[in-house]
């Protein structure tokens, strides 16, 4: 067995591939939540409502998921997983 898929397995609880499409999402997901925030400020571990985002700006940020991504996630969903390194997990998850 790979040791990156063993480590990604073990640590994260996703197969290697899963992780690779989460961590080239994370990028998009940063874009995004700085292209919605209009705030350069944004990490793959940033919180989006402590960022200044808001539910109306939520859905937004969900709509462009479903769209880039064809991943529905409730809003339920973005508010346990309000970073973009958390949303790419549930989106590789729900793939």
């Amino acid at each position: 067995m790979n040791v990156d898929t063993t480590l990604s397995t073990a640590v994260h609880g996703i197969p290697a591939a899963a992780a690779e499409r989460s961590a080239a999402g994370v990028d998009g997901l940063v874009a995004l939540f700085r292209r919605v925030l209009e705030t350069p400020e944004v990490a793959a571990d940033s919180d989006f409502f402590q960022l200044g985002g808001d539910s109306l700006i939520a859905t937004r940020v969900l709509s462009a998921i479903a769209r880039d991504h064809g991943v529905e996630l409730s809003f339920d969903d973005f508010l346990l997983a309000p970073t973009p390194r958390a949303l790419a997990e549930k989106i590789a998850a729900g793939r």
